[in-house]
């Protein structure tokens, strides 16, 4: 598909016109817990999450007959294990439309190098586009609207620039979270200060919808006005976080555990869209709660 200039209702590069119905078949999404869809519960499911590749690809399977879906992401992988476990799956699935984001948890970490872990997303990218398929990569989200994450937010600009580099190569569609502005408020995300709501992956899904240039009737949505706070329920709000999401991140590092252990893709095999895809897979562990990234 050629590429053509973007109108002004079409802001982000690179535009994709679809004179048709969008012409994919097969999606397959990898990655980690962003991908998975962490912060964006199920209602009534036990630790089951929907996101924004299952928002997107129920509007692909909207509009063309016979499509299908696969989602091989798990929460807290680094980039080395998602290409360990997931790149040749996923390109063993067929799919002509791959969305792959990965590196987020590496770049996190302190004293990491974002251009050796730009070196290994080319690596996959490289594979992931042998087959012809068209990949959508992703860049990181604009981190200086939150303090907690701030002091990162020059490794994930270098990390960014990496990604476009690699996309202008490879000739892949870049979904670009650091021009979302929409997201850079925390009332797009979860409890735990890290992983994206309901609002936030929503929002996700408008912006991949727009980079593939898919009509869709995905609406923005509002988030509840900002509650006045006192410096002291503010400070109360911020122990809490502490305790239930910041110590149990350190003590999985400190022991080299990942709260993606013992949890299996949430859809192995492309299958229809809102359907359970049943195999021979281990059952996904219950017990892991949403928790932090890695």
């Amino acid at each position: 598909m050629a590429k053509n200039e973007p109108t002004p209702d079409q802001h982000r590069t690179p535009y994709v016109p679809n004179e048709t119905a969008h012409p994919w078949r097969r999606m397959v999404s990898i990655g980690d817990s962003f991908t998975e869809g962490i912060g964006d519960p199920i209602p009534g499911t036990v630790d089951e999450h929907r996101g924004w590749a299952d928002r997107v690809a129920e509007v692909l399977a909207e509009q063309v007959d016979d499509f299908a879906y696969a989602n091989l992401a798990v929460r807290g992988k680094l980039i080395g294990q998602i290409i360990a476990d997931q790149v040749e799956p996923a390109l063993a699935l067929s799919p002509d439309l791959i969305t792959f984001s990965a590196g987020g948890n590496d770049v996190l970490r302190p004293g990491s190098d974002p251009d050796a872990v730009a070196q290994r997303f080319e690596d996959a990218v490289a594979r992931l586009c042998s087959q012809g398929a068209t990949v959508v990569v992703f860049t990181g989200i604009d981190t200086a609207f939150t303090p907690v994450f701030r002091g990162i937010r020059g490794r994930v600009a270098i990390y960014n620039e990496n990604i476009r580099a690699i996309a202008d190569r490879y000739d892949c569609i870049v979904a670009d979270q650091w021009a979302l502005k929409e997201i850079q408020d925390m009332r797009f995300f979860d409890d735990d200060r890290l992983h994206m709501n309901a609002l936030g992956h929503h929002e996700v899904a408008r912006m991949v919808l727009r980079a593939l240039n898919v009509p869709n009737d995905l609406a923005p949505m509002q988030p509840d006005p900002v509650p006045r706070m006192t410096w002291r329920s503010a400070r109360a709000g911020d122990l809490v976080w502490a305790r239930a999401h910041l110590v149990p991140w350190v003590l999985r590092r400190l022991r080299h555990q990942s709260s993606g252990d013992n949890i299996t893709a949430k859809r192995p095999d492309a299958g229809p869209v809102g359907m359970p895809v049943v195999t021979e897979a281990p059952a996904r562990d219950r017990s892991a709660g949403p928790g932090s990234r890695t």
